[in-house]
C-alpha cells in the first residue's frame, strides 16, 4: 500500500478480477443485497485475511470458500486492495430512535476494536455501512458460538448482547 505504483498495479488487476465479487459485493464494494457485507473502504489487510480463512476453512461460505480457494495469492491480494479504496456508501432507513440507542452500546462494547467512527483498524472490520441485517446475523453467529472453540473476541462480546441490543447496534452501523 505504500507503493503508489504497486499499489495501483493491483489495484488495475482486482478491478479486472472482480467481476464475479461484484454480483454480490457490488463492483464498488457497496452490497446491492441486505445480507452481503460492503467490502468498499475496508483495510486491505483484513480482506486478505478474510480471504485466507475461507480458502483454509476458518470461516465457511460455500461460494467465497470456493472463490477463495479458486484465486492466485496475487489475484487475493488485488482484489483487497482494489476494494479498500472503493468509497463506502452508508444505507438510510434506519429507525432514529433505534440507531441512537445503537450508538450507546456501540460506544459501550465495540469502538475499542473497531474505531470511535465504526471506521476499523488493519485487521479489525469496517462496521460503518453496514447492512442492517448483515451486522444482526454475524452478531448471532458469534453469540451462538462455542468460546472454547473460537478465538474471536467477539463470542463474548456478544454473549452480552440481547436481541433488541443487536438490532439498535445495526441500526446505529447502516447508518454510519
Amino acid at each position: 500500500m505504500a507503493d503508489d505504483q504497486r499499489r495501483q498495479a493491483s489495484f488495475d488487476a482486482g478491478h479486472e478480477r472482480i467481476r464475479f465479487c461484484g454480483y454480490c459485493h457490488g463492483e464498488d464494494g457497496n452490497s446491492k443485497r441486505d445480507f452481503i457485507p460492503n467490502l468498499a473502504a475496508q483495510h486491505p489487510q483484513y480482506l486478505f485475511e478474510q480471504f485466507e480463512k475461507f480458502g483454509d476453512g476458518r470461516r465457511e461460505d460455500h461460494v467465497m470458500s470456493t472463490l477463495a480457494r479458486a484465486l492466485s495469492l496475487q489475484e487475493r491480494i488485488d482484489i483487497a486492495v482494489y476494494y479498500s479504496q472503493q468509497t463506502a456508501r452508508p444505507r438510510e432507513g434506519a429507525d432514529p430512535v433505534k440507531a441512537a440507542a445503537g450508538q450507546r452500546i456501540f460506544q459501550s462494547y465495540c469502538f475499542s476494536c473497531h474505531g470511535a467512527d465504526a471506521q476499523g483498524v488493519s485487521n479489525m472490520p469496517r462496521l460503518a455501512g453496514q447492512p442492517a441485517q448483515y451486522v444482526e446475523t454475524a452478531l448471532k453467529r458469534f453469540r451462538q458460538m462455542d468460546p472454547a472453540a473460537s478465538t474471536s473476541p467477539m463470542v463474548g462480546v456478544a454473549r452480552g448482547l440481547k436481541d433488541e441490543d443487536i438490532a439498535a447496534v445495526a441500526a446505529y452501523l447502516q447508518g454510519r
